[in-house]
């Protein structure tokens, strides 16, 4: 198969991406470098790293890319987000959290700044040309919206950009409030490839087969999705009025009966919306065949939990898990290659699929 994806842009003539894609170790890996190194990763919130001089250690997709990372809060109290590795001979510097206003290596002693840059080495004094740009510690570019935290390794994006249109969308609600509630964040495990999950989460297509429930919440026939470059969002719209979104007068949708805003960012981060607050969803590979679901929800509002669309978020992802694990089996077989797309209602699949396509396609 070699490097190239080819997703026609006509969702009329496209064809879904191919089994191997979902099944071959080599495109699982190359997937790392193609995607994920190139995209941007949410690591958590700002409440991890109030006090100053607090040093966190960060791996980004754990058994996937594995890319260790350090979140700084200086003195300054500024943020900061260094990569995790000694410029000297590669040792791990920091293995967990911990108050220091210096980064000291504990192989050799080399020391860095809480800003990432190098200050001393002991039995160096001999080396010529040093230290060099090269020496202080690689600086990862952060992002920081209502206090959630995106850091990029080598993002060939603007998620500014990105943000800047889901605010236009979604500021009439009050995501200043937002607080984290652990009672109702949780990871799950899926015997299937990420991509599979991502495909599922993309299209309300599957709502009245296997979401029997929260089919009776939601008006299948007005459900919507909307395609923007990096990202895309679903409406999901409800027969009863009394679970949605208030929206003011002066919004785009008002007047309407919405009860979650759906958005995907490229390539595996679900922000929902709904009157309560946030459910996060972040997809991590770890195997081809494997992937950890990390739910996290940040609230505003604990009166509205539990109603609408987000009545029962653990049914449908049990719901969900059950399917996509089956498709997983599906693709593995010998006499399945590719599939076609509704154009009423797989828009967002093909949006991704045509995204993985460009980077896979890029030199």
């Amino acid at each position: 198969m070699g490097e190239k994806i080819n997703v026609d842009k006509d969702i009329k003539l496209a064809e879904t991406l191919p089994a191997k894609f979902y099944k071959d170790k080599n495109i699982f890996e190359l997937s790392k470098k193609k995607i994920f190194l190139r995209c941007w990763h949410w690591i958590g919130d700002k409440s991890s790293c109030k006090e100053e001089n607090i040093k966190i250690p960060i791996d980004i997709l754990p058994k996937f890319l594995n890319e260790p990372i350090i979140l700084s809060n200086s003195d300054k109290n500024k943020i900061n987000c260094f990569s995790n590795v000694c410029t000297h001979r590669g040792n791990i510097l920091v293995h967990e959290k911990c108050k220091s206003k210096k980064i000291i290596c504990n192989y050799h002693g080399r020391r860095f700044s809480d800003e990432g840059v190098f200050e001393f080495m002991p039995e160096f004094k001999e080396t010529i040309n040093f230290p060099r740009k090269s020496d202080n510690l690689h600086d990862f570019p952060l992002f920081v919206w209502n206090n959630l935290i995106f850091v990029g390794l080598n993002p060939s994006f603007s998620i500014e950009k990105v943000f800047e249109k889901i605010n236009k969308r979604i500021s009439f609600l009050p995501l200043e409030n937002l607080k984290l509630d652990e009672k109702l964040s949780k990871d799950y495990s899926i015997d299937a490839n990420w991509a599979l999950y991502c495909d599922n989460y993309l299209e309300g297509f599957h709502v009245p087969f296997v979401h029997k429930d929260l089919n009776e919440v939601l008006d299948y026939n007005n459900y919507d999705t909307e395609i923007d470059e990096y990202f895309n969002l679903q409406i999901g719209y409800a027969k009863n009025k009394e679970e949605c979104f208030q929206i003011p007068k002066d919004h785009k949708d008002f007047g309407k009966n919405i009860a979650a805003y759906y958005y995907w960012l490229f390539p595996n981060l679900m922000l929902n919306f709904y009157p309560w607050g946030i459910s996060i969803n972040l997809v991590c590979p770890e195997e081809i065949s494997k992937t950890k679901i990390l739910f996290r929800s940040y609230v505003f509002d604990k009166s509205k939990l539990n109603l609408g669309a987000s009545g029962d978020l653990d049914k449908v992802e049990m719901e969900d898990e059950e399917i996509v694990q089956s498709v997983q089996k599906g693709v593995n077989s010998f006499f399945y290659t590719t599939g076609r797309f509704s154009p009423t209602k797989e828009k967002g699949v093909h949006h991704f699929h045509s995204l993985v396509s460009k980077f896979f396609n890029d030199k």
